[in-house]
């Protein structure tokens, strides 16, 4: 399959931390119907790890997406599946740091009672930097040589809004994130001029994934309704291919993209302008 939109992506391999499930597994199938070869990891949950491998070879044959169990806080297991993509596949040209963790794993109530910072377990705390910043870093670092060394690449890192980043008993998800960002600020000024781009991708609201508590229609985000967990996947696309070459150091917003215009109108709809001198406080 090649996708009409983007035929770059034809046979581009990506890696996608935390895709078998949730906005990660939506980008992982879009990019897979689009044409792309994936590696998909997951830390947990070895079934929906052996469903989106089941899923990826009803839609696109087999050979076309391997399903990795790892953890991101291990720099062994992180390079291990930056190995195991290139010994499939021979190559690597992105990588999408969506694997995370979110205040669900403090509080079953986070999303209308949410824990003061003295008041979670600190040993869940720390995990959550560790798996939503940390793993990002051991996972760009051990893809990064590859693609430097081909002369192209994309690194792109999920983030959240700057109001939960700020938002009061969000800590440690709106900090691990707002460190997620700074970090793609500076890994992108590293890559200028080796062809390889950093860039964030937010949904631009909660999404309608296991990372809200509850079930059924009266579930609601900090910000009221949940978007669509497929809210990234035209985004992502635009990102990974050649349509975005040069494009680096921006933060794409999946709400603001709309589909009714050319995909590149689109993404400069979704592109939120760089500032000079960022700020949180």
């Amino acid at each position: 399959m090649t996708d009409p939109a983007h035929p770059s992506l034809r046979d581009r391999v990506v890696i996608v931390t935390g895709g078998a499930r949730g906005i990660g597994r939506e980008m992982a199938l879009a990019l897979l119907k689009a044409g792309a070869r994936l590696a998909v990891t997951a830390a947990r949950s070895p079934e929906d790890l052996a469903a989106i491998a089941a899923e990826a070879e009803r839609i696109a044959g087999p050979g076309r997406l391997i399903a990795l169990r790892a953890d991101v806080t291990s720099r062994e297991e992180c390079a291990e599946v930056v190995a195991r993509t290139l010994s499939a596949f021979g190559a690597l040209h992105a990588l999408v740091n969506n694997a995370g963790r979110g205040m669900l794993e403090l509080s079953p109530v986070f999303n209308t009672a949410a824990p003061r910072f003295w008041e979670v377990d600190a040993d869940a705390w720390e995990r959550i930097i560790r798996i939503n910043l940390v793993g990002a870093f051991f996972m760009a670092h051990a893809a990064a040589p590859h693609m430097v060394a081909q002369g192209f690449g994309r690194i792109v890192n999920v983030s959240t809004s700057p109001q939960t980043m700020v938002r009061k008993g969000y800590s440690p998800y709106g900090p691990s994130k707002a460190g997620l960002e700074a970090a793609t600020s500076v890994w992108a000024k590293d890559l200028d001029g080796t062809g390889v781009t950093c860039n964030v991708i937010l949904p631009g609201g909660a999404t309608d994934t296991k990372f809200i508590p509850g079930s059924g229609p009266d579930r609601r985000g900090a910000d009221g309704m949940l978007l669509p967990a497929d809210i990234l996947n035209p985004v992502i696309l635009w990102l990974l291919s050649d349509a975005s070459n040069g494009v680096a150091a921006h933060r794409f917003i999946g709400r603001l993209w709309d589909a009714s215009l050319p995909a590149d109108e689109a993404a400069a709809e979704a592109k939120q302008p760089q500032v000079a001198l960022p700020a949180i406080l």
